[in-house]
């Protein structure tokens, strides 16, 4: 592995400027500008702040490296305006006759209307048309789209387990134009600083991430999370969570094992102690206790950690349930209503918040609508900062893009547009964003493994909106130069 001299960078916020000297992929020396010795590349930080390398720690990465190239619904304030902005996509960007249109990124929780197969087939007809939702828990498929999977369904549109097993069966492009698209998503996120991410895609991740690697070298680390149905199959080949993949030179690791409690706020299905507003329903459990502690019992005896999603404060209440009744440590997904006494247990328990702080500006309304009375307590990273827990950021994508400074500019401001600050409260301090952000890393220093960013500007001189667009000068990833602008 080669050497690395990073020139004139200011170690740490508010550094002092120094020469960073980088061999075998740990950092060897820092020292004052000129005396840090000297190596066969180098690399001039121009006065910007080196940090730790960024982690991403909930990231489906085949979907969203499809979502950058399905039409985008982000901006759809109905049904109807789904479908108009499907059809004047197709206008600009004609579709061949027969070929599955996919769009991404609606979110129905406050529409007027409701989706419906009906809809799409009225604009298209006969036309395969898939459109997922920006939580990834409901699929809005038109009749074509339906049959193609061999499927029947009185609306269209699929909700939690049904979306996730049609979403399996929908018609996929081969091996090696996916892994092209993750390439290029990938060098996008080495661009904003990231050097690992951990993938929750639904599908033989360790498999796909070696083929991946044996084409093309990564520029960030991958940890391999192993969905429900592959748990016997992890079991037989002996991953164990945190192991290093043989031949993968370090950059692959086994993950978690990953298990659903309920669904999502956006399609009213996280499962909730209370009614939603204006109804009866509390949302769905997915998984009840009976079935969700022998999983975690099996995982953990066979040396697999437990994510557990849970996003409604019941869900978390059962999940956290089951790791005390269970006796592992692991992580909760999401965590995005907690009840006051279920807070300070995750440290208790040693269970980490993986959280996704960009979600809290995103949902902010549909939680003031149907979590109403109960938004004190919704997305309490400042709580669970206060508690002790360790939290960790990612982004969920495509739910959010793939960039941990939208996380941590949403977590130091609780807003992402004009509006003041929601619950502001429950804000965290830069310095613990950045951290829960870097794999619990609040330092650099010699012989630290060098998974490194440096920023153009220090972020304490940010206001968290250009937290938001902060430039990043470069980006180190086991000594490797993967980014420089």
């Amino acid at each position: 592995m080669d050497d690395l001299l990073l020139r004139r960078v200011r170690v740490g916020l508010a550094g002092s400027l120094s020469d960073v000297r980088i061999e075998g992929g740990r950092i060897a020396a820092i020292a004052g500008p000129g005396q840090a010795g000297e190596a066969s590349e180098i690399l001039d930080g121009h006065g910007g702040t080196l940090l730790p390398g960024l982690v991403d720690t909930h990231v489906h990465t085949a979907q969203w490296s499809a979502a950058r190239r399905r039409i985008p619904l982000g901006e759809a304030t109905s049904a109807a305006h789904t479908v108009e902005l499907v059809l004047a996509h197709l206008l600009a960007h004609p579709a061949p006759p027969g070929e599955l249109v996919l769009g991404a990124g609606f979110r129905d929780g406050l529409w007027p209307d409701a989706p419906h197969k009906d809809l799409l087939q009225k604009a298209l007809p006969g036309h395969p048309v898939a459109l997922f939702s920006a939580d990834l828990h409901t699929l809005w498929l038109s009749p074509a789209a339906l049959k193609l999977i061999g499927r029947e369904h009185p609306t269209g549109v699929l909700l939690e387990n049904d979306c996730m097993s049609a979403t399996a069966e929908l018609p996929v492009a081969p091996d090696d134009v996916i892994d092209g698209w993750v390439a290029d998503a990938l060098d996008a996120a080495a661009a904003r600083g990231v050097t690992k991410i951990v993938d929750y895609e639904y599908a033989d991740t360790v498999t796909d991430w070696r083929r991946r690697l044996a084409r093309k070298p990564l520029p960030v680390r991958v940890s391999c999370v192993i969905a429900k149905y592959l748990l016997d199959t992890a079991i037989e080949r002996g991953h164990r969570s945190g192991d290093v993949l043989e031949g993968s030179g370090g950059l692959l690791t086994v993950g978690p094992f990953k298990l659903f409690v309920d669904g999502s706020l956006n399609t009213r299905t996280a499962y909730c102690v209370g009614h939603y507003a204006g109804t009866e329903s509390h949302g769905l459990l997915e998984l009840p206790p009976g079935e969700l502690e022998p999983l975690m019992r099996k995982a953990s005896e066979h040396g697999l950690s437990p994510a557990v999603h849970a996003i409604g404060d019941h869900a978390n209440k059962i999940a956290l349930d089951a790791f005390a009744n269970v006796g592992c440590a692991g992580r909760i997904e999401h965590a995005q209503l907690l009840r006051s006494e279920d807070v300070a247990r995750f440290a208790e328990l040693g269970v980490v918040a993986s959280v996704q702080p960009a979600h809290q500006p995103d949902d902010r309304d549909v939680a003031d609508r149907h979590w109403h009375g109960w938004t004190d307590r919704a997305f309490p990273y400042g709580a669970l900062h206060r508690a002790g827990v360790r939290l960790e950021f990612g982004s969920d994508a495509p739910v959010a893009p793939l960039d941990p400074w939208d996380a941590i500019a949403s977590a130091v401001s609780r807003t992402d547009d004009d509006r003041p600050a929601w619950h502001p409260e429950q804000a965290m301090p830069l310095e613990a964003a950045l951290a829960a952000s870097s794999g619990g890393r609040t330092s650099v220093g010699v012989g630290d493994v060098a998974d490194l960013v440096v920023t153009a500007v220090d972020p304490v001189r940010l206001s968290p909106a250009g937290l938001r667009d902060i430039p990043v000068t470069a980006t180190v990833m086991n000594g490797r130069v993967t980014y420089a602008s």
